[in-house]
């Protein structure tokens, strides 16, 4: 293992704590906002991440770039409004990603621009890296730590957005439709089933990927991260990269 590995590990592991713990602490303070003092009884009122970081979940999301954390508890029936609490509960840890993204490509982009003049190129999920010195691997770190904060959340907005249980997406369906809809109760009964196959999924295939490249045409989830940082990410790149070139 390398230095530029070692950075690597170092800075997934430090996004991931800024990506999942606000995420988190999004959903109990909505919560509490909207009724529901679960949360803050339990202690997940807190930005402390120990209080929400699943030991599963937080190494996918180091290592893979999605993942989750502890789930927050909450009971819907103390909402004020039913419908209303759990829809702004389920939306709100996406909502704190989204943010967190929009700010840290900013920092991304100050450094790139002003310590590296713009050398550090990004595309396709990739940095190209450019050292001198120490000063430059301190550098690429800070550099590499905020992209990463900016790729994983886009990664953690659109995962967490799929319909399935017990994501935010399935909380979105509950809290729009009615408890016999079938597709409700089919994504509820089998969705984490699907959840797991799709992680193991994505797992096998970045572990074959490397000897046969053509086997990463099949990683499902891979094409969601990609969309992620390049569709839903673009109006945040576009505008600072905007912002800059004035």
């Amino acid at each position: 293992m390398n230095i530029m590995d070692l950075i690597l590990l170092l800075a997934g592991v430090i996004a991931t704590v800024f990506v999942l713990a606000p995420h988190e602490y999004a959903h109990a303070f909505v919560a509490y906002k909207c009724g529901d003092g679960t949360a803050k009884a339990m202690g997940r009122l807190t930005l402390n991440p120990i209080k929400h970081l699943d030991p599963i979940g937080f190494l996918c999301c180091a290592f893979v770039g999605f993942g989750w954390a502890k789930p927050v508890p909450v009971n819907p029936y103390n909402f004020k409004n039913y419908r209303r609490g759990l829809f702004l509960t389920a939306i709100a840890g996406v909502c704190a990603n989204y943010i967190i993204a929009f700010v840290a490509y900013l920092v991304f982009a100050l450094v790139d621009h002003f310590v590296f003049n713009d050398i550090i190129t990004v595309g396709n999920g990739m940095i190209m890296y450019y050292t001198d010195g120490a000063l430059g691997y301190l550098g690429i770190t800070v550099c590499l730590i905020f992209y990463l904060i900016y790729a994983y959340s886009l990664s953690v907005f659109v995962f967490n957005l799929l319909p399935l249980n017990p994501l935010d997406g399935f909380r979105i369906v509950e809290a729009c439709t009615r408890e016999l809809n079938p597709v409700r109760r089919f994504l509820n009964d089998y969705g984490q089933m699907i959840l797991i196959i799709l992680v193991v999924e994505s797992y096998i295939c970045t572990i074959v990927g490397n000897y046969a490249d053509w086997v990463n045409n099949f990683n499902i989830l891979n094409y969601v991260m990609n969309f992620a940082t390049e569709i839903i990410g673009f109006p945040i790149k576009a505008a600072w990269d905007w912002i800059f070139a004035l």
